[in-house]
């Protein structure tokens, strides 16, 4: 059985494509003037928060993906002004990190890898065997979304996004993103364990035993959650240093 190392950095790959097909903002009339602008109309797909001191909308980082796959659509900037966001616009970034259009073809390079692997050995080979890899492999990570990013944090009240530190040090910034799958924010602005990230994987995790014949049973979905859980961790670690590596990387790299 491949080791859950593996699985972890196979659905970062997965991972890594979802992103901008639904993008949807919430409905509202425009302002007449700019500077009427509230927090109430700031769009969370731009990832727009409203300084209700300047009414000066203040635009977290644009890039909709890291590294040019790996989706960026629920990271925001702590040190900005908390706004919360509405029960549709947490849908829309599901929706965004589901239907994002490198997620269709990376899913299938990695149906590929896991029929040359034989994984799920009852899923066959041929054509057949590969498709069935395809669904299960997009799948998986269809449903973690919306469940993470959309069905939970709606119903709990909490929010989906990632507050990057973008300061401090290494270690400290690390430790910040890794635990960001233990605690999260609600829509009133306070700290509270992460029960979207745990149930909605959860739920992820246990749908996966009416597909996985060849893995089923109390074990094999921990080891889903587990690699679920994981490879979210991994995710917000390079959501937290992307706009340094930009910065002082690949700028550099430019203008060499």
């Amino acid at each position: 059985m491949i080791s859950n190392v593996h699985l972890v950095a196979r659905r970062l790959l997965v991972l890594s494509a979802f992103g901008p097909l639904l993008c949807g903002q919430s409905p509202g009339t425009p302002p007449p003037e700019p500077a009427a602008a509230t927090a109430a109309s700031a769009p969370i797909d731009s990832g727009i928060h409203a300084d209700p001191a300047s009414k000066a909308p203040v635009p977290t980082p644009e890039d909709k993906h890291i590294f040019g796959v790996l989706p960026n659509y629920r990271t925001a900037e702590a040190s900005q002004i908390y706004t919360p966001i509405t029960v549709r616009q947490k849908f829309n970034i599901a929706k965004s990190d589901t239907l994002d259009g490198p997620g269709f073809v990376i899913a299938g390079v990695l149906s590929g890898i896991y029929q040359l692997q034989n994984q799920n050995p009852s899923f066959g080979q041929g054509l057949k065997g590969y498709a069935h890899r395809y669904v299960t492999a997009y799948g998986d990570q269809a449903i973690g979304n919306m469940m993470t990013e959309g069905v939970m944090p709606s119903l709990l009240r909490e929010d989906p996004r990632y507050f990057r530190m973008g300061k401090g040090s290494a270690v400290r910034r690390t430790f910040h993103a890794v635990f960001s799958v233990m605690e999260t924010r609600t829509d009133h602005g306070s700290v509270t364990f992460n029960f979207s990230e745990w149930l909605g994987n959860g739920v992820d995790a246990s749908i996966g035993n009416t597909y996985y014949p060849d893995e089923r049973g109390f074990v094999d979905t921990m080891n889903r959650l587990g690699t679920d859980v994981a490879t979210d961790a991994l995710s917000d670690v390079l959501k937290e240093f992307w706009p340094d590596f930009k910065k002082h990387v690949l700028h550099k790299r430019s203008t060499d």
